[in-house]
């Protein structure tokens, strides 16, 4: 299980019961001790309330017996299951057209890059490469090494090496220098135009522009 799993799993397990129940809190009987204590750890978070005295007089007269214990979520607990259960999380993919992807992991200051790239589809002559812009939307963060998270097709690759050459010919060449070191891909505006991609600089070559029957100059009358 992986770690917003377990963080999600006892949020989860209070309001199964509680719902259950009808009144809305989980009881002392319905939880292990070690899960109460955990329990009792997100109260200081606000995402947990635990029975005073007058709540636990009152579910002890419904359940007809003495009850030491019971909590319920908070509104701020049920959003933030609410809101950890709808989280898009990128997935490793399995099998298919999808075994060609690569684990690809980004420093910050790299994915800060790549969002303004995919963030201008719109307006660039050589856009992002398809899926692109999900593979960055439903990135996962691992804040133990500070890296985010994708999992990347060899043309998505050469789409983030383009967007962090951008980033470099008007900011910082660190980012595009790591990944052409990491994973050896790296973004040639020569190579680019022999493919027949548009110039670097989003302007159609001059051999196009003088093409015969072109709308040049020289090809008015």
């Amino acid at each position: 299980m992986r770690n917003w799993e377990r963080a999600l799993s006892v949020p989860e397990a209070l309001c199964e019961r509680g719902q259950a129940a009808g009144h809305g809190w989980t009881l002392d009987t319905e939880l292990l001790p070690l899960h109460q204590q955990q329990v009792n750890a997100l109260e200081d978070h606000g995402l947990v309330e635990l029975a005073g005295r007058e709540d636990r007089a009152e579910l002890s007269a419904l359940e007809g017996r003495p009850v030491r214990w019971a909590a319920r979520l908070t509104p701020c607990g049920h959003d933030t299951l609410a809101y950890g259960c709808s989280r898009p999380r990128a997935e490793p993919p399995f099998g298919g057209e999808e075994a060609d992807r690569q684990v690809v992991e980004l420093i910050p200051s790299q994915m800060a890059a790549l969002r303004v790239f995919v963030g201008l589809t719109g307006q660039l002559l050589v856009p992002p490469a398809a899926g692109l812009a999900e593979q960055v939307r439903t990135a996962s963060c691992d804040h133990g090494i500070k890296r985010w998270r994708l999992y990347l097709t060899q043309e998505q690759m050469e789409s983030v090496a383009y967007g962090l050459w951008l980033h470099r010919m008007t900011g910082s060449a660190a980012e595009a220098n790591r990944f052409g070191r990491e994973y050896g891909v790296v973004h040639s505006p020569a190579r680019a135009g022999d493919e027949g991609s548009p110039a670097a600089d989003g302007l159609p070559s001059a051999a196009g522009a003088a093409a015969p029957g072109g709308a040049g100059a020289s090809g008015r009358r």
